[in-house]
């Protein structure tokens, strides 16, 4: 396993990141326990989950499965540098989500005690709040920080200009402010090339994409469905419709460079500047493996340059639309 620091700190963090979200949902207790063990065994330390994860098993039950999970103890937690979420409205009563101090305040205490723990590494805001001030995010930040809960801040699904404005109302606090961004990144989906991306580097945040595989249409999806071994809903029927053929040329590039189309998705996004790691939520033990080999696979300037022919990304703000 490669290791790299989670944007300017100097926490290090495995480049392959474990995601729980299908944890509970989609698969059982027993088989999430067996995953995150398996992952500690692969060498990856850093696990992303949140309070609103759980699904049809009610808000919350992700984070439970992994508290338990902490709680067979052996280590588990201290070797393991953990982030969840907050926002998400978790009950139907005023101040049950979103990012007022009261929420952060009770949040926190519910998170910390669904995962067992006495402090959160890395504590993100899973959405902005465009209606609670900064002032009063930080304050209440600081006094997390202070009491000993959490250790860093992060940032999700930020727009560029989001976390410039987040990091000037820190500095003037003489607060450290976010060390990350987790964000929709992948070969389909490069937006965040436009600001995002620039944003987060200009300020020493670590970038941690999530979908990386933009719900498994990178991973391989025009072989598993003329094979029969996966059906599609009408969103991805449609999607494949459209762009069967850029599909089937990068799953045989795949092929042709040794790797497996998911390998090659997530190799390509270790490559890109300013990416910590990106987020696998795996289901089952081979996806894990998956997430794993790709560490490994380096891709050379010439792959690189057919991957951004195959799904062409953009500039950097504003030349991809101005002069």
């Amino acid at each position: 396993m490669d290791y790299t620091h989670l944007g300017r700190t100097g926490l290090s963090v495995s480049r392959a990141i474990l995601g729980t979200m299908n944890f509970g949902p989609q698969t059982t207790e027993e088989d999430s326990h067996a995953i995150m063990d398996k992952a500690h065994e692969s060498g990856i330390n850093f696990f992303d989950t949140a309070n609103v994860y759980g699904q049809d098993k009610g808000k919350g039950a992700t984070e439970e499965i992994v508290g338990r999970w902490f709680a067979k103890g052996g280590g588990r937690r201290e070797k393991t540098v953990l982030a969840t979420k907050l926002y998400g409205d978790m009950g139907d009563w005023p101040n049950e989500g979103k990012l007022s101090a009261l929420n952060i305040r009770r949040a926190l205490d519910a998170s910390l005690t669904r995962l067992q723990t006495d402090h959160i590494d890395l504590y993100q805001f899973h959405h902005v709040d465009r209606a609670t001030p900064w002032e009063e995010i930080w304050q209440a930040m600081e006094v997390a920080v202070a009491q000993g809960k959490i250790l860093y801040t992060g940032s999700s699904n930020f727009a560029g200009w989001h976390i410039a404005q987040a990091q000037e109302a820190a500095k003037q606090r003489h607060f450290v402010g976010l060390v990350s961004e987790q964000s929709i990144y992948n070969l389909l989906q490069r937006e965040i090339e436009l600001e995002v991306l620039p944003a987060a580097q200009h300020y020493g945040l670590g970038v941690i994409p999530w979908s990386p595989l933009q719900g498994g249409l990178l991973g391989g999806i025009i072989d598993k469905t003329e094979s029969g071994s996966r059906r599609l809903d009408d969103r991805h029927k449609s999607f494949i419709e459209t762009h069967h053929d850029q599909l089937a040329s990068y799953e045989a590039f795949a092929k042709e460079l040794g790797h497996t189309p998911g390998e090659v998705a997530l190799a390509w996004l270790l490559h890109q500047p300013g990416v910590t790691g990106p987020i696998t939520g795996p289901r089952t033990m081979e996806q894990l493996d998956s997430a794993v080999a790709a560490v490994d696979v380096k891709l050379d300037s010439s792959a690189l340059a057919k991957l951004d022919e195959l799904f062409p990304g953009h500039k950097t703000a504003p030349e991809d639309y101005a002069w």
